[in-house]
């Protein structure tokens, strides 16, 4: 793992739970050029947290040199652990990352005791957040949103029927085995991720995306 990342962690202002990685690199198509996602959890003192000063709940970092940009952003742990009782995928996904760049033995703990916030009530999140990526993608029909449009039908319906979270596209496609997940991912490494489609692309894709939908929502009962 490159260095950099590290050494940006270690300049974060608060203690950290933990920090993965996200996007790209988690979901399995990084291209040379993308950005590194980090996501993690910082610990407030208790004088901030009992003060009647505004907390720095969010803490977001941009740093851009040598060709790596890193976007990190961490959540206070009441924060946090409110979007984990909210059923958000988003912090699901963050938790259990298999990309560690910094772990506790709390953070251990936390990923043990978050097991009990999964329930059949997260399809509504990757629901939703599907539906957002067809409209995205049917108003600029891009390579690199339809396999974001993908991973979440795919990561949405695995968690319903295994009660486990995989975000990594490839990895999931050893599962579901769709036959066009291969070249779609090529296409995003090679930088041609903003290639678009033919008609008969986006019509055999929107077929897809309801196909799939319909088995995230029928994987919720």
């Amino acid at each position: 793992m490159d260095q950099r990342l590290h050494d940006c962690i270690s300049r974060q202002p608060y203690p950290l739970l933990f920090v993965t990685m996200s996007g790209a690199h988690l979901y399995g198509f990084p291209s040379a050029d993308s950005d590194y996602d980090l996501r993690g959890v910082h610990l407030l003192p208790l004088t901030e947290i009992v003060g009647l000063n505004a907390k720095q709940e969010t803490i977001e970092v941009s740093e851009i040199g040598s060709g790596l940009q890193i976007d990190l952003v961490t959540h206070d742990a009441r924060k946090f652990f409110q979007l984990l009782l909210k059923r958000n995928g988003y912090v699901l996904e963050q938790l259990y990352s298999p990309l560690v760049l910094h772990s506790t033995a709390e953070y251990l703990e936390l990923k043990e005791i978050a097991q009990g916030c999964l329930t059949r009530h997260h399809s509504h999140h990757y629901l939703g957040f599907a539906d957002a990526q067809w409209r995205l993608f049917n108003a600029d029909p891009k390579i690199k949103t339809l396999l974001y449009l993908y991973r979440v039908l795919l990561t949405g319906i695995h968690l319903m029927t295994s009660g486990t979270i995989e975000a990594n596209l490839l990895k999931l496609n050893e599962e579901f085995r769709l036959p066009y997940i291969q070249d779609l991912v090529a296409f995003k490494v090679s930088s041609q991720e903003q290639a678009r489609l033919t008609d008969a692309d986006i019509s055999f894709h929107h077929s897809e995306y309801l196909r799939l939908r319909k088995w995230l929502e029928a994987s919720y009962s």
